[in-house]
């Protein structure tokens, strides 16, 4: 039930893209975690991992738009934190449900499709404002 980072994806900015790629690696222990059914602890530190890191990408991202002053700035940092809220609300349902299908099935939801969805999307017009300036 993991998820393939694919040549669609990728964005043109090199250290965007080996984030993106360190995220899907991320993600799928995470649901492999949870598809084995593992403990708390182990599926707490991977979040906790995530989180740290999608932070992490975040601000790469939106001080690399801010640089090339990209136009939809706002609106993607906009769509970040919202994800940073949503991703806050998705550790607190974990830790108090524990691992299991459930979880499997928020870290889809949550991350998953948002992931391919961002990257495809808005991260991918960065992409393209950036190779035309």
């Amino acid at each position: 039930m993991g998820i393939q980072w694919d040549e669609s994806l990728t964005v043109g900015i090199e250290l965007i893209d080996a984030q993106h790629k360190e995220l899907f690696d991320r993600i799928n222990r995470l649901l492999d975690a949870c598809k084995r059914g593992e403990g708390k602890e182990e599926i707490a530190d991977v979040v906790s991992f995530l989180g740290n890191y999608v932070v992490e990408h975040f601000e790469s991202e939106e001080q690399a738009m801010q640089k090339r002053n990209y136009p939809a700035f706002s609106a993607h940092k906009q769509e970040h934190d919202v994800f940073r809220k949503d991703f806050e609300t998705l550790k607190e349902d974990i830790a108090r449900e524990g691992a299991g299908l459930g979880a499997v099935a928020k870290i889809n939801k949550a991350l998953v499709d948002w992931l391919i969805k961002h990257i495809g999307r808005s991260d991918k017009a960065f992409g393209a404002h950036c190779a035309a300036n």
